[in-house]
């Protein structure tokens, strides 16, 4: 294990005192450069301090893994505690003994799984040294033959954990239709923070920053290339768009498995000229300042970050009506909503946002202020800490939270 600096038994675990931050661990299971629940975490840190909790990060990632690199770089960027445990598969014992050291050496009061590994690693591990378990459900999506036997695993561990927080309320609905306990799971949706997340440039400044054409509407995405993205949909319309002689452009940023697929349906369309899969970006804060309309075409997700991301930087957005997104997005007030997987009103809302700069600029500035006023990370965070002074009992600690609120 290398570190980078930049059902529990409660009445066996030793209570917080007031003159030591209370030590978090949250840990993940990661593969490459990682995903939107790592921009949650690495930004953590920070903003729990102030409340008496010192948080670390304990990746689990398998040994040479050269996109891992990226979460080292942001969480030098961010000041996050990293700890790195080589993961070589399920029945690594070495991999359960380096978190064991890990929670033991630095006495770890409350484990924070991220998802179904680290969740039932937990339960696990507090057999052997005390701790209070709590767990983010960031969303369920089908992968491989094995995610459902992963999902029955996670079920079954987050049933014995203290606290489970769900990004959005269909998750909180499916966590307590699989048996959780209402008291012990509850909503806390994703939010940034609007200062990071600032734009700096005008979309034709970004636009000609990044060498692409200032002529015709950019519409841009972001996310895996997975087929849960509804990428294909997403083409689809703009193909349609530009039938409809509507100047349309399309960046995707991101990568993944369904990157042949999407490939050929853009040839098959003759869309070469006018779609572009730009791939992984190690920060695409560039592009949503260059993208004219944010488009998020998937058929499932949490609350995504991307989505949170573009409105803060006013991006116009279209997204779809899912999981967590109706509650973010007031229809026709700061953006629009369409069905998942319904081409036509994809396509249809695309064209509204395309035919009109009016609209497009009413947007940006609700988008904004829907980000400052209801997600930011800072009042994510303030009930985050809140919860935890709940479930240890913390009464008499005190604390100077300064300007982050």
């Amino acid at each position: 294990m290398t570190a980078t600096t930049s059902e529990t038994n409660n009445a066996t675990i030793p209570p917080p005192t007031t003159t030591a931050p209370v030590v978090v661990l949250d840990t993940r299971v990661v593969t490459g450069s990682g995903g939107g629940p790592d921009k949650t975490i690495l930004v953590s840190p920070k903003f729990l301090a102030p409340y008496g909790y010192e948080m670390l990060c304990a990746y689990l990632t398998p040994p040479a893994d050269t996109g891992y690199a990226e979460i080292e770089r942001k969480a030098i960027k961010y000041g996050a505690p990293l700890y790195t445990v080589p993961d070589t598969g399920p029945f690594d014992v070495k991999l359960v003994a380096a978190l064991l050291k890990l929670c033991r050496e630095k006495n770890v009061q409350i484990w924070h799984g991220h998802d179904y590994k680290t969740n039932a690693l937990g339960w696990a591990l507090s057999k052997f040294h005390p701790m209070h378990l709590v767990s983010t459900v960031h969303g369920w999506v089908h992968h491989t033959a094995r995610t459902p036997l992963y999902y029955k695993i996670d079920q079954w561990s987050l049933k014995r954990y203290r606290r489970v927080y769900c990004v959005s309320q269909d998750l909180l609905d499916t966590c307590l239709a699989n048996g959780m306990k209402p008291a012990n799971a509850m909503l806390l949706e994703n939010g940034i923070d609007p200062l990071d997340f600032t734009r700096k440039r005008s979309t034709v400044e970004a636009k000609h920053a990044l060498g692409l054409p200032t002529d015709g509407v950019l519409i841009g995405a972001a996310g895996r290339l997975e087929p849960e993205k509804a990428f294909d949909t997403l083409i689809r319309a703009i193909h349609r768009l530009r039938e409809a002689s509507v100047p349309a452009r399309l960046a995707i940023v991101g990568e993944g498995h369904d990157r042949t697929r999407l490939e050929a349906l853009i040839a098959e369309l003759n869309l070469q000229q006018h779609v572009t899969l730009v791939g992984w970006q190690s920060d695409i804060r560039g592009y949503f300042e260059a993208f004219d309309v944010f488009a998020l075409s998937s058929l499932r997700e949490g609350l995504p970050n991307v989505l949170l991301e573009a409105m803060a930087l006013e991006v116009p957005c279209v997204a779809t009506r899912i999981a967590g997104i109706p509650k973010l997005i007031t229809h026709g007030q700061d953006g629009l909503l369409v069905e998942p997987n319904d081409l036509a009103q994809l396509t249809t809302a695309l064209h509204e946002l395309c035919r009109d700069d009016t609209l497009r600029e009413a947007y940006r500035t609700a988008a904004r202020a829907t980000i400052e006023a209801r997600y930011s990370f800072a009042r994510r965070i303030q009930f985050l800490a809140r919860d935890y002074d709940a479930i240890l009992g913390r009464t008499d600690v005190r604390r100077t939270v300064g300007a982050l609120l």
